[in-house]
């Protein structure tokens, strides 16, 4: 019984540690269905009439190409950093390379300097190629961010491949990028889920390299939405419209691959 009580008392801490994280949330939603007088009353009005003129707002005010450029920048950097984390991960897991974990280290090390030091010499790259606000750049870079992120997560996920399967196949004549594809992607594909969903999440999310070396043509999501903080005021109405919006991308893309999210981040944990 007692056992039984514990249970039900974290089951009620969990709900309610759920509610205090979505309450926020379903509050940002009820906000941009109200209009802009009703959304700036204090206390705000929560039984004010429903409209979607903040929605409407959102997307005549030229909203469809920032969103366009973070699909892009984040949908292409996330299948190249794949491409590239799938090999090395399998070089430092199935078939180890000599001090692979000073190269662990040395992937790691990279993400240890702040993101400010970095600013100015990307710039002055960016500058001097002439790919300043450029989706193209903007792309690469979030490779490189989260490169290093992806080959540890993956590096995790193909250690927990059998060596036989991989023996198997190489004595029936299949080559390396045979075996990735046909063998270890099957096997890993819970773990490429979900280091695949949290580069997106990085990626979509990016806000200061956006900022700074994106303008006019390569603006993306992120950088649009802060664009509704102006000398103005503030509009609470649009601005909950377009969080709702940029946000709903990765709520549907975490939905949609919650099965093999949890099967991801748990591959490693057991022996």
């Amino acid at each position: 019984m007692t056992a039984k009580w514990v249970g039900r008392g974290w089951g009620v801490l969990a709900w309610l540690a759920g509610v205090v994280f979505f309450a926020p949330v379903a509050w940002m939603f009820l906000t941009s269905l109200h209009s802009e007088t009703d959304a700036a009353t204090n206390p705000p009005s929560i039984a004010a009439p429903l409209t979607l003129d903040g929605y409407a707002e959102f997307f005549d005010s030229g909203a469809w190409p920032p969103l366009i450029n973070s699909f892009s920048a984040s949908i292409g950097s996330t299948i190249i950093v794949l491409l590239l984390a799938i090999p090395a991960a399998y070089a430092l897991s199935i078939k180890p390379v000599e001090k692979w974990t000073d190269v662990l280290f040395f992937f790691l090390s990279t993400k240890m300097m702040p993101v400010v030091a970095a600013l100015l010499p990307i710039y002055l790259i960016a500058q001097f190629s002439g790919m300043l606000d450029n989706i193209s750049f903007l792309t690469l870079l979030y490779c490189s961010m989260n490169l290093p992120i992806a080959v540890w997560l993956m590096r995790s996920f193909l250690s927990e491949v059998p060596k036989e399967i991989l023996e198997a196949a190489s004595i029936d004549g299949a080559g390396l990028l045979t075996i990735l594809r046909r063998v270890v992607a099957p096997i890993a594909m819970p773990g490429i889920a979900a280091t695949a969903l949290i580069c997106f999440i990085f990626s979509w999310n990016e806000l200061l390299f956006a900022r700074v070396l994106t303008g006019v043509v390569a603006g993306t999501a992120p950088v649009y939405l802060t664009g509704f903080v102006t000398s103005q005021g503030l509009f609470l109405a649009k601005v909950c419209a377009a969080a709702v919006v940029v946000s709903l991308p990765v709520l549907i893309a975490g939905f949609a691959a919650q099965d093999k999210l949890v099967q991801g981040l748990s591959l490693g944990a057991v022996k």
